[in-house]
């Protein structure tokens, strides 16, 4: 950096020589003016005085200077300066201004007024003694360090750090940072300014020094954003370990709707898991301990629920999170810890026709009355199709719908339908019990979450004969494996009772699957069983070996083979001859009906 020359044209009658290190050389008063170390003024201006110059420097003097020329000299400076006397004057010493230095020397005028009031500065330890020929050098006042009120540490707000709704919200003390001025501010020669021994010339330098000073402190001094704190957790500024470790529940909910996941499994002893596409992913890999199992399960449990859990070790509920998805939840005891399976429900009920269900699907909404059943393994899409179907009917009929379900899953919106959920646990004690009371309640579609039981069972059979639409599920791989399932439940004296029965009343199986396809996400294969006379026949002399013949000759009547639905996967390029085989228990028809067609 170049030098700067202060230097002035020298006074009359003084001493041509450069002046001793430590005085300051006289500028003129325009010069001076500009500048942010006021000199004293002339003898021959009226009013001077050491305390109005004292003032004058205070208000001229800018709060925090920056980078300087390196010729300048400032010095931090803790320690209080002591008071001038009368009679004293300190060298020309250093000053603290907080950062950068300045050496501004300057010829001593020497008809200053000794008879003013003493001017306090900072000062060195060697001073010298006051003379009628020695000028009143008033000195830049020591600037205090201290932080200005607008940089001081501020506190964060309260609910910034609320980690869950039963902790205290603590405040955070966020120190705002002191600007590193050095660093941000241009060098001189950066922004192209020369720097010469003209006076004119070194004012406008100042001017421009001062004038981006002014500018920096001014950003700097702005009050910093706090630093965010994980508190309600976002998988955008969180790991994937901190799940296990400080996210509240409905944290993990999100982030399995977020991530498309139809399941979310914690579990004591395991990392939480994620299925996606019907496969188990880990989320992080921090294990889940036993007390920070429960803490989250408590957090949405009632009262009422957790007595519940501790009577009967696993419980039913469901749970909604703020965007409004709604979770069917099971929490239960394994080896004396708590595990939870939350099943994602999609909040807005899917269409037949988005599903990509066969147009047969849609003659199941119009039935007047009958049995229907959704069969397949848990997790493959069984409550979604029924749910397509009953919204089908809400849309269209103007009918009286009751489902029964444990727990409430997708919820109808209001359509030309009346719609009565009942949740059992809450709504109701029992399956069978709310089958009983629907038959007086008017209804002309019922929907039946789940037949867990043959009491379950004949209850739903008992009001399909009594004219009413019932639609219900099963766990069980095939339209034949269903029917026999019904009837294997009751005792044998029964069994051929409930043969006759069902057979009069049974409209249609669907057996269906979710299989992932190649570009992403899952599809659904069904085996569509409509019970035609031949079907009902069989069903009803005990030879439900039969049916899967007559689904595979019926296909001119809406029926179709899990099988079929397989090939056509295959056939448009969303499923592996391979992947298929996983998917069916008769991969040699499989690759047959491949080769015929």
């Amino acid at each position: 950096m170049p030098f700067i020359d202060l230097s002035s044209p020298q006074q009359p009658n003084s001493n041509p020589t450069q002046p001793p290190a430590g005085q300051m050389p006289n500028l003129p008063p325009s010069t001076a003016a500009s500048m942010p170390v006021q000199p004293v003024q002339q003898p021959n201006q009226p009013g001077l005085n050491n305390t109005s110059t004292t003032n004058n420097l205070l208000s001229a003097a800018p709060e925090i200077l920056t980078e300087l020329p390196k010729e300048t000299v400032f010095q931090f400076n803790d320690t209080p300066a002591p008071s001038m006397q009368p009679g004293e004057i300190p060298q020309a010493e250093t000053q603290n201004l907080g950062m950068g230095e300045l050496n501004l020397a300057k010829p001593l005028d020497s008809n200053v007024n000794k008879t003013e009031a003493p001017v306090e500065t900072a000062q060195s330890s060697s001073t010298s003694p006051f003379s009628s020929t020695s000028p009143v050098v008033p000195q830049v006042p020591t600037i205090k360090n201290e932080v200005p009120e607008q940089l001081k540490p501020i506190e964060a707000p309260a609910n910034l750090n609320q980690m869950s709704d039963n902790t205290e919200s603590t405040n955070v003390t966020v120190p705002s940072p002191q600007p590193e001025i050095k660093e941000s501010l241009p060098s001189l020669n950066q922004g192209g300014i020369e720097l010469t021994g003209s006076a004119a010339k070194q004012t406008e330098t100042v001017e421009e020094i001062f004038k981006k000073a002014d500018e920096l402190v001014e950003s700097k001094q702005a009050v910093p954003t706090p630093s965010p704190q994980i508190d309600s957790l976002k998988p955008a500024d969180a790991s994937e370990n901190y799940y296990a470790q400080k996210a509240k529940m409905d944290d993990f909910l999100a982030y399995a709707e977020e991530k498309n996941a139809s399941d979310l499994h914690i579990s004591t002893g395991y990392p939480p898991m994620l299925r996606v596409d019907g496969k188990l992913i880990s989320i992080g890999n921090q294990i889940m301990q036993l007390e920070r199992v429960r803490e989250l399960f408590e957090s949405i449990l009632t009262p009422e629920q957790q007595e519940a859990l501790k009577a009967d070790l696993d419980i039913d509920f469901s749970h909604s999170i703020q965007s409004g998805t709604r979770f069917r939840v099971n929490i239960y005891h394994k080896k004396e810890q708590l595990a939870g399976a939350f099943r994602l429900i999609p909040s807005r009920i899917r269409t037949i026709a988005e599903l990509g269900l066969p147009d047969v699907i849609y003659d199941f909404a119009k039935l007047p009355h009958g049995l229907v059943l959704v069969t397949g393994p848990t997790g493959h899409g069984k409550s979604t199709t029924l749910a397509s179907i009953i919204q089908e009917i809400n849309i269209n009929e103007a009918k009286h719908i009751i489902t029964i379900e444990d727990p409430i899953e997708y919820v109808f919106p209001r359509a030309k339908s009346l719609v009565d959920q009942r949740e059992v646990g809450t709504d109701v004690k029992s399956f069978s019990r709310a089958l009983r009371a629907a038959l007086r309640e008017d209804p002309d579609v019922v929907l039946v979450g789940e037949m867990r039981d043959f009491e379950t069972i004949a209850s739903a059979i008992t009001v399909a004969e009594t004219g009413h639409l019932v639609f219900s599920t099963l766990h069980t791989n095939s339209a034949a494996q269903s029917i026999d399932r019904m009837i294997d439940v009751f005792p044998d004296a029964q069994q051929a009772q409930i043969r006759a029965q069902l057979a009069n009343v049974i409209s249609a199986v669907v057996a269906q699957r979710l299989v992932p396809v190649q570009r992403g996400g899952r599809k659904a294969v069904l085996e569509i069983m409509i019970a035609n006379a031949a079907i009902k026949n069989a069903i009803r002399e005990g030879k439900t070996y039969q049916i899967d013949n007559m689904i595979q000759t019926s296909a001119e009547l809406g029926m179709i083979t899990l099988e079929k639905s397989l090939v056509k996967l295959i056939r448009s390029g969303d499923l592996t001859v391979e992947a298929a085989q996983n998917y069916t228990a008769k991969p040699d028809e499989l690759l047959s009906l491949l080769k015929s067609n």
